[in-house]
């Protein structure tokens, strides 16, 4: 390839903006920006509202390409193309000015599931099944319609709607625009008709002109402003040439890109995350389909999304408020986690407590602690708990992925967050039976690689990943899957009673 160029990926999610410079020739991560030390906070003004504003994710954006470029030390004409990954399901407005014009409902955000239930029930299962493959549930659309039945001024003065990630690429290009992909991820596709979901704009007094126009995920979105590129220290006209909602990049990142092939990450959210061939749909809509970022007319690619939404949040808490006035690390945690066997000595903890669950039928649990013994319990047992609770969650959603034709024997995953946990990964591959590869990649890379193929440096995928590193392999044993099958089993029973009562 030549003189090796310099691919920049960002990704921007709901705790932390992460970046990477990767050099397009070694498939090396010349540097790379962790979280900050401060975690983004999600502001909850009223009960199950989520939101954060724009402003926030440019700010950070902008402190760490600026902290990327100091410690690579790389002139910032030498950086050739741009990816953006980002927060799923948020909603971002904009004035004519391209001004925000509230704080943005991001994904967990649960006041709008009201109407998208009702939306469900007026479109009928057949057309949201069968066409849009979703309920309408919490998802960009129906928080559009809030805005639109509760601040009406505020929503005669929108210009556009876009999603957290076509907000970081406006404010990097001055162009608004979206995907494919991210028009599913809202429910604005109908995939029988493969076009706009006109019955659902139609139903919900959307117009269409508030849709941004859209493309494919490796395209050129457009390129970097004198403004924005003198703000963030790189080059005017660098072109930003992918963009994809975290769950696909994730999969990317991963390479997985066909049908049958599995991703999973443990971040704020867990997920899992299979691609079919075909436009499938759970009947309940406890599981989600969109448009696979490789998705082609005559090479159909959906990936077919299971989330549960605490999962990274949980640790969190429990760091935050648990583990001491001086929080323990995730370190520190991971090993107290192993100092109690499998089974936690019965303690239970359900971790839903961030927001309506899909995966409930947006139902609200919230989290909980069962069976808590003062004399027997200690905080090994509340951190190996925890563990358990995210992965069986994580089970009874395979479950219905299960039901839908995805039995995964073999999971992807990025050697990072969650699956930095021993603990967790043995539960993980013995409570599902699929074998787990962890790979030395995170979401900045997958979307540094996909802005490398969408600006055509790389001739096709294979190229592109030839460099991926699988850094671990962890196959089920068949004794520790008997153990976790049975503690899985009495932990679905006690969810299950809880759900029923």
């Amino acid at each position: 390839m030549g003189k090796s160029k310099y691919l920049l990926g960002i990704d921007a999610g709901s705790s932390s903006i992460k970046a990477t410079l990767l050099d397009s020739e070694t498939g090396e991560a010349v540097s790379a920006v962790s979280p900050a030390e401060t975690e983004m906070k999600i502001d909850s003004p009223k009960k199950e509202w989520a939101e954060q504003h724009p402003e926030k994710w440019w700010k950070h954006t902008v402190k760490a390409v600026h902290k990327l470029l100091k410690k690579s030390k790389i002139k910032p004409g030498s950086v050739t193309a741009i990816g953006i990954s980002y927060q799923m399901h948020g909603l971002v407005v904009v004035n004519k000015e391209k001004k925000v014009l509230r704080p943005s409902i991001i994904w967990c955000d649960s006041r709008a599931a009201a109407i998208g239930k009702k939306a469900f029930e007026s479109l009928g299962q057949e057309t949201c099944t069968n066409e849009l493959l979703n309920s309408p549930s919490n998802f960009t659309a129906s928080k559009l319609r809030w805005v639109q039945e509760n601040e009406p001024e505020i929503y005669s003065r929108i210009f556009k709607i876009m999603l957290p990630g076509d907000y970081l690429s406006m404010k990097l290009t001055d162009s608004i625009g979206t995907t494919y992909t991210g028009l599913s991820e809202g429910i604005f596709w109908n995939f029988r008709k493969n076009g706009l979901a006109e019955e659902l704009l139609n139903y919900f007094q959307i117009s269409a002109d508030l849709l941004p126009d859209y493309q494919e995920s490796f395209s050129v979105h457009g390129t970097l402003t004198e403004g924005a590129a003198e703000e963030l220290g790189l080059k005017r006209g660098t072109p930003v040439t992918y963009k994809a909602g975290d769950q696909p990049n994730n999969a990317l990142s991963l390479n997985v890109m066909n049908p049958g092939e599995v991703a999973t990450t443990a971040g704020t959210s867990g997920v899992i995350y299979g691609i079919s061939d075909k436009p499938v749909s759970d009947i309940k809509s406890r599981v989600n389909t969109f448009i696979h970022v490789n998705h082609k007319p005559l090479a159909e690619r959906y990936g077919v999304l299971l989330c549960v939404n605490g999962t990274g949040i949980l640790n969190r808490w429990l760091r935050e408020n648990i583990t001491g006035s001086k929080p323990a690390s995730y370190k520190e945690m991971n090993r107290l986690a192993s100092e109690v066997p499998a089974g936690s000595d019965g303690l239970t903890i359900f971790p839903f407590g961030n927001g309506a669950e899909r995966l409930l039928e947006n139902r609200q649990p919230g989290a909980m602690i069962r069976d808590l013994h003062f004399n027997r319990h200690t905080l090994s047992h509340l951190m190996r708990a925890a563990q358990e609770g995210i992965v069986f969650s994580m089970m009874y959603g395979l479950e219905v992925l299960n039901m839908m034709g995805i039995s995964p024997k073999t999971v992807k995953a990025g050697s990072a967050n969650m699956f930095l946990s021993p603990v967790f990964k043995e539960i993980f591959v013995n409570t599902t039976g699929s074998s787990l590869e962890l790979y030395e990649t995170d979401g900045s890379q997958g979307a540094a690689r996909g802005a490398g193929i969408g600006a055509g440096i790389y001739n096709d995928y294979a190229e592109a990943f030839s460099t991926l590193k699988r850094v671990q392999t962890i196959d089920p044993d068949l004794e520790k899957q008997e153990k976790y099958g049975a503690i899985y089993q009495s932990w679905k029973e006690k969810l299950q009673s809880e759900l029923n009562s």
